[in-house]
């Protein structure tokens, strides 16, 4: 025990005459600011970089990391597109990180350490004024394909809301691909027979493809996977439930070899007033391809125009486990093609929402275009069976293309009135 001392010492004086970094002026920092949101107690990170003592056994893994840029999880190419979420390193943070582990990362002055920052303890919206749960847990075996659960949720608002923050809350982190948040407006008939506050499923056709009951064109308030747990708006900016609307839970479980269960809740913080702008969640997607087995490079397209002006806000693209790329271009109504996001290296375990650092307008008849890339090769590692030719379909063996794109149109404008088409 005494030598370690000796050699820990030893190592922080070399390290402070050469001017090394150290964690706790150098790392610490860049640990705060792209790090510690997943990487903390109680979040999806799997283990904890708040202290010197946490993250000292990790050193070389976290080197390892950055450098290859599997780390912080951002796969948006650099040179298309500006993004308010962006959590890359530079290349001076991954040269210090480098630095300190070749100097044994050393822990370093005390007095050079940043105070802690301080994150929420549970909610990361702040407190809601309102929050929705599953009326009981869901029981997850440890084995087999588990259909889409749907669980109705009546809101019982008498008012409209205008919600300006929303979190997703799984208890079983692990096995929630992924839970979208529906607005079931009053009067609709989607899922109308169907019984409130349990889950159900909707059994997939015998060619694999989804029930037609599960099509609706309710608005999304978020979809939550593994990298976007919540999501929020600029003043002026909101998502609107309207009132006796239901709240419609999605859930994509899948099994881990664990016995769990999960109970999913929804945290809602609603706008101090009626804001200028409706945000709507809107898709593009293509379910009609067949990827050949062995096909390293397959290419999936699907495009469309704007009926109207709208404020583009982000960028959200899914596929499963062989997707490796995707790409969001515009054409505007003079031909001019722009790459708006460009993602190499697509990981399905960090599911990401591109946020435009500053909202963009687009004019009707703005066509756009988006591009999935899919490897069904033996060196996908991911690929469940590089073999067989791979169609759509919810489960994770299967395959999906979605755009999913946030948009800001006049408040006064429903989803439906947004896709009236002016003479």
């Amino acid at each position: 025990m005494v030598e370690i001392r000796i050699i820990a010492v030893f190592s922080f004086f070399l390290a402070s005459a050469a001017g090394a970094a150290t964690f706790n002026k150098d790392i610490l920092p860049i640990l705060q600011q792209r790090c510690q949101e997943c990487h903390r107690t109680g979040q999806i990170g799997p283990m904890p970089l708040v202290t010197y003592r946490q993250t000292r056994p990790w050193a070389k893994a976290i080197r390892e990391s950055v450098m290859t840029r599997k780390m912080p999880p951002w796969f948006a190419d650099p040179r298309f597109g500006h993004f308010a979420n962006d959590l890359s390193l530079s290349k001076g943070e991954i040269d210090a990180i480098s630095e300190w582990v070749d100097a044994g990362a050393p822990e370093g002055d005390p007095k050079d350490r940043p105070a802690d920052r301080e994150w929420p303890l549970e909610w990361q919206i702040g407190k809601p004024d309102a929050v929705f749960e599953m009326p009981a847990p869901f029981e997850l075996a440890k084995s087999g394909a588990i259909e889409y659960q749907y669980i109705i949720l009546p809101t019982h608002f008498p008012d409209d809301k205008w919600v300006q923050r929303v979190e997703v809350r799984p208890t079983a982190r692990d096995s929630v691909h992924h839970a979208v948040v529906y607005i079931r407006e009053p009067g609709s008939e989607w899922l109308r027979d169907q019984p409130a506050g349990r889950p159900f499923s909707l059994q997939s056709t015998p060619d694999h493809r989804p029930n037609p009951l599960s099509f609706t064109k309710s608005d999304v308030l978020l979809v939550y996977t593994p990298g976007n747990g919540y999501d929020s708006w600029p003043e002026g900016m909101a998502k609107k439930i309207r009132a006796g609307s239901d709240i419609v839970l999605q859930m994509h479980y899948t099994t881990g070899g664990k016995s769990t269960t999960d109970r999913t809740r929804i945290g809602l913080v609603f706008a101090r007033e009626k804001p200028a702008k409706a945000v709507y969640t809107l898709q593009m997607s293509n379910d009609r391809f067949v990827i050949p087995p062995g096909d390293a490079d397959y290419k999936c397209e699907v495009s469309g125009t704007l009926p109207n002006d709208a404020l583009l806000l982000s960028l959200f693209p899914h596929m499963h486990l062989r997707g490796k790329g995707f790409e969001y271009m515009m054409v505007d109504p003079g031909g001019r093609v722009e790459m708006l996001l460009k993602v190499n290296n697509y990981d399905f375990n960090w599911q990401l929402n591109y946020k435009l650092a500053q909202p963009r307008l687009l004019r009707a008849g703005t066509r756009l275009v988006f591009n999935g890339y899919f490897d069904n090769s033996k060196n996908n590692p991911r690929n469940p069976d590089p073999s067989v030719e791979v169609r759509f379909g919810e489960q994770s063996w299967e395959e999906m293309m979605i755009g999913f794109f946030d948009v800001a149109v006049d408040s006064r404008l429903s989803k439906a009135d947004y896709f009236v088409r002016q003479r």
